[in-house]
């Protein structure tokens, strides 16, 4: 039976309630009795509320009994006309998750050289197989699978099927529908099937994580994969690949640093991904002919295989991206990736509506899906099999490639529980796991108490949030491309600007700050989305010299590495980067995107500017707060002019080499000046010109002049 042969429709929308929908066009659609068959019984159904809508009486039949949902029943009318009784609203109920949570790790395929389980959570399917596919012969075959607890349908080939295709087909609601493997390991080409792989096939000689004792300790640097080498002049010869990350010693064309020897020079701790797991939006046999930054996900334990050297290989793509992870810890830095669980790409053609439609997206009141990320669709990681899948996705990347760290897009589409309970999950594994994510307030069908948003961080201990309050006083907003903040001349905010050097806490005790400790903020003023910084100065501080918009974007960014809390640097911005003034390049061409190593040497006195401003970070705790009373136990401001914020951080021996440190911010284009409140010598390590551990030179009086639009960083021993 389809759709399209039903004279009325039925559904259960609760366990204990089935509605009845009558159009007019049939009897007018008034019927005076209904019945329900199925699974070896016949109940008269009683309504209880009748409405009239546009073009349909709608019936309400409460059940003094609970239908077995798996099995197949019938709604008859008085006259004998039937329908099938389709699964309704009861997916998104309490109850139907309590009945189908299913506990098990083993979702998906668990392979061995003889025999493979194939399992797929489908508890609103009646029938379902797996189809198989020889991909030397193309020959195709089907396997029954049986229902098993908790929605579970499961099967045993009793063969090796390595490198096998295959595919899940269930029937729900009277439609047969194919889909994929929502936790396939691998895919081919472009998605088409999911692949049976022996994954031990591709371990690496794992290298340890480097060292890392907190969350503040680490200098993120978000990076993609195409742009980091698709440069003409990248000296990186696997452009655009996986394994052009993995080339070392590769240089410019004036023989510059370049690739992953520079990462490494310019001192950053951690490199972040934009999406590495499979998307939609670029066409792996051909991707020189389209751009995409990732955030169109298709399956999300399966690596893209645009950046693959053989995408028709399901191994290629595992193995280099593993490469890739062991590299960069064999050279010191940790690896996050950029994860997207806050939707799908087409919710309609995704494997989670084909397999159990309706059950993981939110639907507002009148039950259509809900938009909150503004693509289509809400991933509803509230409900138990959603949030399992998230958990699971997240513990596999981290325990098969050794990944570091999660960054979540569009967080605050998720829920508190879930963030929880991913966090005390990596904890039980590795405690030093970082997981951070856009903790935005939107508009989805979620209270807002259940929310993983920035306004909840008190709920999610040692989740950290993207701090668009840093961003927008220091930078200017996002969303008005001529809004300027401190940095770029502005001292309207400075109160904002303040708090988000002192990581966003309450500096006094009874207060209330963004945050409640600093390890909660990731610092930033550039990320790939929106304007680069470069090119929003050069729109809203037309009026300035060049000279001067280097100055503010190294003040901008030297803000970021100097401040409490978790720094965070777009890749390019150390030099400068730009994107030719596009504001959202996630389609645009390679030649917006890419990284420009001629630019990284053009600016390069820029880039040994930030690295020792990196340095320094790293050379003394005091920069690196873990908690809050830390901050306000050492950490202070001066008065000053509206140009200038400076803080002392004193009595701070204990955290590092000096005893005493003073930062001065001067974002005028006049010098400013300042008194000190301690006396004695003070050493440079930064001004206007020099930056590092080394001190360029001493000061011993106490009126103390910063250079126009510069940073001041001075010590004692």
């Amino acid at each position: 039976m389809t759709k399209s042969s039903r004279l009325f429709e039925a559904y259960l929308d609760r366990v204990d309630l089935i509605v009845i929908l009558v159009p007019k066009t049939y009897a007018g659609g008034h019927i005076r009795s209904f019945y329900l068959t199925g699974n070896d019984r016949k109940e008269p159904l009683t309504f209880n509320k009748k409405s009239d809508l546009s073009n349909y009486i709608k019936y309400e039949c409460p059940l003094s009994f609970y239908v077995q949902i798996g099995q197949e029943y019938q709604v008859t009318d008085e006259w004998g006309a039937q329908t099938d009784l389709q699964m309704g609203a009861v997916i998104r109920t309490d109850e139907f998750d309590s009945m189908f949570h299913y506990t098990g790790n083993d979702l998906g395929v668990t392979y061995a050289p003889q025999k493979s389980t194939f399992k797929v959570w489908a508890p609103t399917a009646t029938k379902t197989r797996v189809k198989i596919i020889n991909p030397e012969t193309g020959r195709e075959r089907e396997v029954g699978m049986n229902r098993e607890p908790q929605g579970v349908w499961s099967c045993s080939v009793m063969e090796n099927i390595e490198g096998c295709y295959y595919a899940f087909t269930v029937y729900v609601n009277g439609v047969w529908r194919e889909a994929n493997d929502p936790y396939a390991k691998a895919m081919t080409a472009n998605s088409q099937y999911s692949v049976v792989v022996d994954l031990r096939k591709t371990d690496v000689n794992v290298t340890a994580r480097p060292p890392m004792q907190y969350e503040t300790d680490a200098i993120i640097y978000e990076m993609h994969i195409r742009d980091f080498s698709i440069h003409p002049h990248s000296g990186i010869k696997q452009k655009g690949k996986y394994m052009g990350l993995t080339e070392e010693r590769t240089r410019g064309s004036k023989g510059q640093v370049t690739g992953m020897d520079y990462l490494k020079d310019l001192g950053i701790t951690h490199v972040e991904l934009l999406p590495v797991n499979d998307f939609g939006g670029v066409d792996e046999l051909q991707p020189e002919k389209s751009y995409n930054w990732g955030y169109n996900p298709l399956y999300f334990q399966v690596p893209e295989g645009s950046y693959a050297s053989n995408p028709h290989n399901p191994y290629t793509r595992i193995k280099e991206l593993k490469q890739v992870v062991n590299t960069f810890h064999q050279n010191g830095l940790r690896v996050i990736l950029d994860v997207v669980f806050n939707h799908v790409f087409v919710r309609e053609e995704s494997s989670f509506e084909q397999l159990v439609p309706g059950y993981f997206f939110r639907h507002d009141q009148h039950g259509m899906p809900s938009n909150g990320t503004g693509v289509g669709n809400d991933f509803a990681s509230e409900r138990a099999m959603a949030r399992k899948f998230i958990v699971d996705s997240v513990l596999f990347w981290l325990k098969e490639y050794n990944v570091d760290g999660f960054r979540f897009d569009l967080m605050g589409i998720l829920d508190v529980e879930t963030m929880k309970e991913i966090r005390m999950k990596l904890d039980a594994i590795d405690p030093s796991i970082m997981i951070f994510g856009e903790g935005w307030d939107l508009n989805t069908p979620l209270s807002h108490e259940r929310k993983a948003t920035i306004q909840n961080a008190v709920l999610m201990p040692r989740v950290a949030h993207f701090n668009d309050r840093f961003r927008d006083c220091i930078k200017g907003s996002t969303f008005n491309l001529y809004d300027r903040g401190f940095a770029l001349g502005h001292t309207h905010r400075k109160g904002d600007v303040k708090q988000s050097i002192a990581g966003s806490i309450a500096l006094v005790k009874g207060e209330k700050g963004l945050f409640c400790h600093p390890n909660q903020t990731i610092n930033y003023v550039e990320s790939h989305d929106n304007h680069t910084l470069w090119d929003k100065l050069r729109k809203c501080n037309d009026f300035e010299d060049e000279v001067i918009l280097r100055k503010r974007q190294r003040l901008a960014t030297t803000m970021v590495l100097l401040s409490q809390g978790i720094p965070f640097i777009h890749s390019g911005q150390e030099f400068c980067r730009t994107k030719q003034g596009v504001e959202n390049s996630y389609q645009s061409p390679d030649h917006i995107n890419q990284l420009d190593w001629n630019r990284q040497y053009a600016f390069r006195k820029d880039v040994e500017y930030i690295k020792g401003i990196i340095s320094i970070r790293k050379h003394h705790g005091a920069f690196r707060f873990t908690n809050a009373p830390s901050i306000r136990r050492h950490f202070s401001f001066l008065e000053t002019s509206d140009h200038l914020v400076v803080y002392q951080l004193l009595n701070v021996k204990e955290y590092g080499p000096w005893s005493a440190i003073m930062v001065a911010f001067n974002q005028d284009t006049f010098a400013q000046s300042f008194s000190l409140e301690r006396k004695g010598i003070w050493y440079i390590a930064a001004d206007d010109r020099y930056a590092g551990t080394t001190p360029c030179g001493t000061i011993k009086k106490t009126d103390i002049t910063v250079s126009p639009v510069s940073t001041l960083v001075l010590f004692q021993p």
